[in-house]
């Protein structure tokens, strides 16, 4: 009989000789760059439509943001297109930038021993804790393409300054290995075509690090888990402050449901160990809400799969107009159970209101509505409904009570009485946002279907109609919508609603 020291001894030794036949096997082959997103087999790239989507923006904008949950690859993809820059070897099925001639670029880490032990150690491989160097053949770049290292002068053991890769046009491109606890000053200097930050850097940084790219039309891609909540960095990306920057930015956020490599038991057992407030940010790439979500109702308890609307019920839909973004909802409405579903929903930035109207029009121009403009007084509402009746909308002014619409819309998510459907992903992308700062304000920024859902539930059941019923509907045109802007007739919530 064995001790059970001793058959835990055995067991290691055993994971130590596995690991060291699968190194030994990634470096005779080139290491992980020959073998990572192969075109067959449990990890084939098509498996991973995030990360190929991540790779393919990089044809059209200047700044990328992958956020991630914890362990789904974001770091190995990081370097993974690192690595294609820097050789100039890109895989046959490569949709994303190229570059072609070698480059100058930057890999950067939250401190010295992170970049060491994370970025480092993915592009170059571990270090060994007897000779105290990387263990060559073990990371993303191909050993054959590595020609020269320099280690960090006063840094911690074994850290690597600045690499010199071979690029298949001849020349040599470099990469410096950087930390953000250098501070802004650091990243002062010449161009660079490419900054990689693994792990979210500060704002004064990451803008130093981006002018770097000015003179180069360089790029920048960002791999992290957003543990620092809606900072101004994640801000920048998920709502930028105007319609030219979101030219230039774009993300994608990747949860554990997204990548195929992860043990089912081992997420049950990390989500069993892990605080309530990070979870979503650790399993599902999603940005703590720092004062407080302001529906923090889970998605699954919101979220029902898309069936066929029995014809019967009625519907309605609600917008909210702006220049910048325009969003509009759509919900039918089951009178058994007195369930509404939210079924569709469009979000446009920049358009005038004919194309809004036809996108309404498209899913039924018989159906009621409400909506609501920017900075709505009495003369823009006229304007505003004036235009888009005169599209062909059966509309009027919405209920804009903030609190007691939100209130309402709770009491609604919360009681299973209002339902989401699955499809609906841009309404899931702001309702994961959706929160109030420390001074408990809600942050208005992609709102929009946020706003038009409030619109539609505050106006209550009484709007919905079948299209047998919006046909014999007295027309309302004819009544004054600002019956609430005057001395007051009766019935307050119709003079909110009436036009």
């Amino acid at each position: 009989m064995i001790s059970n020291e001793q058959h835990a001894d055995a067991l290691a030794a055993a994971s130590a000789a596995r690991d060291a036949i699968l190194h030994e096997q990634e470096r005779r082959k080139g290491g992980r760059f020959a073998t990572i997103f192969p075109d067959e087999g449990p990890y084939r790239r098509e498996v991973y439509p995030k990360h190929m989507a991540f790779i393919a923006a990089g044809a059209t904008y200047k700044e990328r943001l992958f956020m991630k949950a914890n362990r789904v690859g974001g770091t190995r993809l990081g370097a993974f297109e690192v690595t294609c820059h820097l050789t100039g070897r890109y895989p046959s099925w490569w949709n994303g930038r190229r570059f072609t001639e070698p480059i100058q670029g930057w890999a950067c880490g939250t401190t010295s021993e992170t970049t060491r032990d994370i970025v480092q150690a993915e592009l170059l491989g571990p270090i060994d804790g007897t000779s105290g160097a990387y263990q060559v053949g073990t990371g993303m770049l191909p050993p054959e393409s590595i020609v020269h290292t320099t280690r960090r002068p006063h840094g911690l053991p074994g850290s690597v300054e600045s690499i010199w890769v071979r690029h298949a046009t001849g020349g040599m491109s470099v990469l410096g290995l950087k930390q953000y606890e250098q501070g802004r000053k650091s990243f002062e200097g010449t161009g660079r075509h490419l900054v990689w930050c693994d792990e979210e850097p500060p704002e004064d940084c990451y803008t130093e690090m981006l002018y770097r790219t000015a003179t180069t039309k360089g790029i920048t891609l960002i791999t992290f888990t957003p543990l620092q909540g809606m900072s101004k960095v994640v801000t920048g990306f998920l709502a930028p402050e105007t319609p030219e920057a979101s030219q230039f930015k774009w993300y994608i956020q990747a949860g554990w449901n997204h990548v195929p490599h992860l043990d089912e038991t081992e997420k049950k057992a990390l989500i069993a160990t892990t605080p309530p407030y990070l979870l979503k940010a650790r399993t599902e790439g999603t940005p703590s809400l720092g004062a407080g979500a302001i529906f923090p109702i889970a998605e699954a308890d919101v979220t029902i799969k898309d069936f066929a609307l029995p014809a019967h019920w009625p519907k309605a839909f609600a917008l909210d107009h702006g220049w910048n973004w325009f969003g509009a909802v759509w919900m039918a409405y089951d009178r058994d159970t007195q369930t509404r579903y939210l079924y569709s929903c469009y979000k446009r930035s920049q358009a005038e209101p004919p194309i809004h109207a036809e996108a309404i029009k498209a899913r039924g121009a018989w159906m009621p509505g409400v909506g609501d403009c920017s900075d709505i007084n009495k003369y823009d509402g006229q304007q505003f409904l004036k235009i888009y009746r005169g599209l062909g909308l059966d509309l009027r002014l919405a209920n804009k009570a903030v609190e007691t619409g939100l209130t309402e819309m709770w009491n609604a998510l919360s009681t299973g009485k209002l339902k989401v459907f699955a499809s609906c992903e841009p309404w899931f992308e702001e309702y994961r946002l959706y929160h109030r700062d420390e001074q408990g304000k809600i942050e208005k920024v992609h709102d929009h279907l946020m706003d038009s859902t409030r619109y539609l539930v505050r106006a209550g059941w009484q709007i919905f109609k079948t299209e047998a019923e919006a046909a014999h509907a007295v027309p309302r045109q004819s009544r004054d919508p600002f019956d609430r802007f005057g001395h007051g007739s009766g019935d307050n919530r119709d003079g909110w609603m009436g036009a």
